[in-house]
């Protein structure tokens, strides 16, 4: 039996390492596969947070109408942030299975597949050592001066004055590091962070620690209590109702006037205008700043001007690894599928 397989892919993760990696586990399945790339991230993702009632998807790429074209008559869509509508569901009768390479597969709906009979299938965790591993190169571009040393380097000035005791960085063993969110990217930060010696607090209401990080000295306490303590504050929670803007006026004031902000998850889960306002009068010391409210940031964006802010372009989850990943795990289930084993990763609305 021939399965058609439609697979989309982008310039981070290319429709032939899809294929490449789906044929490597189904060597001896009959696979009709048709390759589409998107033009991401050289064109920019819809990200879908304006609030537009009628756009039930999230961070996506592609024109609705020519993904279902290319879909077609396809039994399987592998791809990473290609948009999956209801409406789309119904203009495809014989699609049956969907695997997103993303941990949370928001440019899916994934309610109106459940009610389809389609399965979705996911690649959790994909990114969290890439994430994990940016967020500490953030904190220590920021608490050890590394930025602004490179910037006014760059000026051809040079700094000495930042030997100086008062305008020195600190280390993170002397430091308390509060991290928000312990799933698969925070779970990882964590270990990795303790290798440093610092003192480490965490804040999700909805997990237990790791016995390993209990033996290891983690507290997991309260946010308020989070925010209090903690010399460096990093994001790690997935956008939810709840957590939409959880960093705002109240909860920044909470903080210590010299504290780091970084947000290497989402952009949503802060309000920036608010952020601004902490760092210019301020209320936190600095922030590192990896997702924003609206991307590509307007060149003219006030915390772009700041000089206590370390900002990057949404690139911490982006390594060759990831990608590679992404696409093995994606394989594993399309060939479970096929062979009638349990799914690894199936998602449910």
């Amino acid at each position: 039996m021939v399965r058609d397989i439609a697979i989309i892919g982008d310039h981070f993760i290319l429709p032939e390492m899809f294929e490449k990696e789906l044929r490597k586990v189904c060597p001896h399945e009959g696979l009709n596969c048709r390759l589409r790339l998107e033009d991401w991230p050289n064109s920019p993702v819809n990200h879908g947070y304006s609030g537009d009632p009628d756009i039930l998807i999230k961070e996506f790429i592609g024109d609705f109408d020519e993904v279902t074209a290319f879909i077609g008559n396809a039994e399987v869509l592998i791809m990473h942030q290609s948009p999956v509508t209801d409406a789309m569901l119904h203009s495809l009768p014989n699609l049956r299975f969907i695997a997103c390479s993303r941990g949370g597969p928001v440019n899916v709906d994934v309610e109106a597949a459940n009610r389809r009979g389609v399965k979705v299938v996911r690649a959790p965790g994909r990114n969290a050592s890439a994430v994990a591993e940016f967020t500490i190169g953030a904190i220590l571009a920021e608490t050890r001066k590394i930025r602004i040393g490179h910037e006014t380097m760059r000026k051809g000035v040079w700094r000495g004055d930042l030997y100086r005791a008062d305008t020195t960085g600190r280390e993170l063993n002397e430091m308390t590091v509060g991290v928000i969110g312990y799933g698969k990217i925070g779970t990882r930060l964590v270990k990795i962070l303790r290798a440093f010696g610092c003192r480490i607090l965490v804040s999700d209401p909805y997990v237990q620690l790791d016995i390993s990080d209990l033996e290891a000295g983690v507290e997991q306490i309260c946010l308020d209590s989070l925010l209090e303590q903690s010399d460096v504050v990093t994001l790690h929670p997935r956008v939810t109702e709840e957590t939409t803007q959880m960093i705002n006026k109240e909860t920044l004031s909470k903080m210590k006037s010299d504290a780091l902000l970084v947000n290497t998850a989402r952009g949503p889960l802060c309000n920036y205008d608010d952020l601004y306002e902490a760092l210019v009068n301020g209320t936190i010391g600095s922030a590192m700043l990896e997702t924003f409210a609206i991307e590509p940031t307007p060149p003219d964006w006030p915390l772009l001007q700041l000089e206590n802010v370390t900002l990057t372009p949404h690139i911490a989850g982006a390594s060759v690894r990831t990608a590679q990943y992404a696409a093995q795990v994606l394989a594993e289930d399309v060939k479970n599928y096929i062979t009638g084993a349990p799914l690894n990763n199936l998602c449910v609305a």
